[in-house]
């Protein structure tokens, strides 16, 4: 049952992104050129989602998460270096390229050359951040 959740959860996803645009980096580049030729569909996405997420939050406040499981554990609030240094990669692979994580894994299913580096470099990266901070957890034991 979990399985088919997460499944028909995924498919929602990636059609919301397919349908919102999302998923073609020049939308969301033309979304983020607010100084040039803005796009300001992308304004629209997230006027229809905040509502919606908020409904259920509030609806559910409290309560088991829905398919079962542990409920998540409470956001860090510390601000410290590794945050920013990842907010600021984050922002500025997300301006260069028009695309983000969740989006680029919908890449895969029409491939092309530059969705197929994206992923490959993001992976690169994720792999990169954790030997750097096994080592740095190696070198500074809490």
């Amino acid at each position: 049952m979990k399985a088919a959740a997460a499944l028909m959860f995924g498919v929602l996803f990636a059609w919301g992104l397919g349908i919102s645009g999302m998923s073609r980096p020049e939308v969301v580049l033309g979304f983020l050129d607010i100084l040039g030729d803005w796009n300001p569909a992308l304004m629209f996405v997230m006027g229809s989602a905040v509502p919606i997420y908020m409904a259920v939050w509030f609806a559910r406040s409290g309560k088991r998460p829905l398919l079962g499981g542990p409920a998540p554990r409470g956001a860090r609030h510390d601000l410290d270096t590794r945050m920013f240094v990842g907010a600021a990669l984050f922002g500025i692979g997300w301006g260069l390229c028009g695309i983000c994580p969740g989006p680029a894994l919908t890449l895969l299913g029409r491939p092309s050359a530059g969705g197929l580096l994206f992923v490959a470099c993001m992976l690169c990266g994720m792999l990169l951040y954790r030997v750097v901070d096994a080592r740095r957890a190696v070198a500074n034991p809490a």
